[in-house]
């Protein structure tokens, strides 16, 4: 069976969280580079990639996440129905730069935007997984966080990118590893990163009890919003897949966790 890993690039890491639409070109380049390098030594990919600044600011300005609002609930500028396609549309713009940049470094991928094929938000959405499942080899799959079409009364939602991640971790045969490649974090920290000290607060083994005990979870999320990843991770490691939470910004650790190279991150102990 061809071995694969899946690995979500997160959109805090490849964009500039806090300016509308702007891309961390070289931080695009070395994780392209270093998926280049999975691929050859024969390890199938599937990427797939956050939001950031490219979805994240219009989607809560017009409140895509909770979907159909009364049109006095949201900024007159356009309809929620314009604000989707414009995000739908921004996150294509992001994902061309994704594409160029895996070009760049002659990685063959396919995009596959999930209001194309999707349908409903959190883990049980509905979508054909096929698509990714027969890939031929050496062909990287590329996802992303998107704005999809759900039942009324909703009519439109968030998919997240860590959704699509459990689904195609689990769902997807010879799947052995589920990265997060995150960006201003080494994994999971006790607290909240203040860029002082840092690297002591890095939990290097994350287990199911102690992340979901009390309040902790909130903890969590204050650390740049890893609630969800965390739980989906879980969710996904209890299939007997090793996922780990990782710098995408610091040489190599993306490449090293998707080969099963010991890595400085956080493994979660479901």
């Amino acid at each position: 069976m061809r071995e694969r890993v899946v690995i979500k690039w997160g959109g805090g890491l490849i964009t500039e969280k806090d300016k509308m639409k702007t891309v961390r070109k070289d931080v695009l380049d070395d994780l392209a580079n270093q998926l280049e390098a999975c691929l050859s030594v024969g390890i199938d990919v599937v990427l797939v990639h956050g939001a950031g600044s490219y979805g994240h600011l219009k989607a809560k300005k017009y409140r895509l996440a909770e979907g159909r609002q009364p049109s006095t609930t949201v900024p007159a500028t356009m309809t929620q129905g314009e604000a989707v396609e414009a995000v739908r549309n921004d996150m294509q713009e992001l994902n061309q730069a994704v594409m160029e940049a895996l070009t760049k470094y002659d990685v063959s991928a396919v995009c596959l935007p999930p209001h194309q094929w999707a349908r409903n938000t959190g883990s049980d959405f509905q979508g054909d997984l096929s698509m990714f499942e027969s890939a031929p080899r050496g062909i990287v799959m590329v996802t992303h966080g998107d704005v999809v079409d759900c039942d009324p009364p909703e009519e439109f939602g968030i998919l997240s990118g860590d959704d699509l991640v459990y689904r195609l971790a689990t769902e997807l045969s010879g799947v052995k590893r589920l990265v997060f490649a995150m960006g201003g974090v080494e994994g999971v920290l006790t607290g909240p990163p203040t860029g002082e000290n840092d690297e002591s607060k890095l939990i290097e083994n994350l287990h199911k009890q102690d992340a979901f005990r009390g309040e902790h979870l909130e903890q969590l999320d204050v650390t740049g919003g890893i609630g969800l990843k965390v739980e989906r991770g879980f969710q996904t490691a209890a299939h007997g897949i090793t996922v780990q939470l990782v710098s995408g910004e610091i040489d190599g650790r993306v490449r090293d966790a998707c080969l099963g190279v010991d890595v400085r991150c956080t493994t979660l102990k479901p």
